[in-house]
């Protein structure tokens, strides 16, 4: 699934403006209004690729004359010095773009690329690897995206989109058993409900209560294993909490169904794409 065009039009609109400001002074005062370039994107290391559609339409916002040559497409595993694409046209127009077009560019990668490192090492168990909340803000619908090009799974997109009923719900709920009560009482859109647990107790007590998916926050591998066993398939198991790529294999090797790992985008940093520039006729 693509990203939403109007967000990431607005994404984009809004990034531009706070670069660019009142103008791009230096290109104005330096490089002639007729002279044309080439920039071509080049990683420096190796890297699962995202962002290919948004590089060109940042620069078509400056100047519709703009030409964009593609090398690789979203998701494809590159290696080193890969030219990933080249843009062609008005040298002030591209050097006024360039930094928000690879920031951008080098920010979904990272998230690309670590959410592929994270699949990678549960690969052969059940588990589906989970993206959640904690996004650049501003920027979730890319985050979001670039999830699920590195072969994740999106969560929530927003609040509206399913109800989370974490521990300080319960806490001014009264209790597990009376908060999903009121939960799937007043539920007429049919969303999703899930219940966050930190206890085995509390596990038992969300089964009890007709819990259909339980989130396991912070259990060690012993309390994983116990809380599948009490589950025993009438409810669907989220691992959460510290989940690193140490530990993501013996997360998954429990037995739960999906590992939520908000790493994935609030600790993804930026790959190392280069530009090279040069004068084009």
């Amino acid at each position: 699934m693509e990203p939403n065009l109007k967000e990431i039009e607005r994404i984009i609109s809004a990034a531009l403006a706070e670069d660019i400001g009142k103008g791009d002074i230096t290109a104005e005062l330096l490089i002639p209004e007729s002279a044309t370039a080439k920039l071509s994107f080049v990683n420096r290391e190796p890297i699962v690729v995202c962002g290919m559609g948004i590089v060109p339409l940042v620069f078509k916002q400056l100047s519709a004359s703009i030409k964009i040559t593609a090398h690789a497409k979203d998701g494809d595993s590159v290696p080193v010095r890969t030219t990933l694409l080249d843009v062609h046209g008005p040298a002030r127009a591209i050097l006024t773009a360039e930094r928000t077009a690879l920031n951008l560019m080098q920010r979904m990668s990272a998230v690309a690329t670590l959410t592929s490192r994270y699949v990678e090492a549960v690969r052969g168990t059940k588990a589906v690897i989970l993206d959640t909340r904690k996004t650049m803000p501003g920027l979730r619908d890319l985050d979001k995206y670039a999830v699920r090009t590195g072969g994740g799974r999106n969560y929530r997109m927003r609040l509206d989109d399913g109800i989370l009923i974490k521990d300080n719900h319960i806490a001014l709920s009264g209790s597990i058993t009376q908060a999903l009560k009121l939960a799937i009482a007043g539920n007429h859109a049919g969303l999703p409900i899930e219940v966050e647990c930190d206890t085995l107790a509390q596990v038992e007590e969300a089964l009890a209560a007709g819990a259909k998916a339980i989130l396991l926050d912070n259990m060690s591998l012993d309390e994983l294993r116990s809380a599948v066993r009490l589950a025993s398939g009438r409810a669907t198991l989220e691992a959460s909490g510290n989940v690193t790529l140490d530990t993501v294999r013996l997360i998954a090797e429990t037995g739960v169904d999906c590992i939520s790992v908000g790493r994935l985008t609030h600790s993804a940093l930026s790959v190392d794409i280069g530009l090279d520039i040069s004068v084009s006729s």
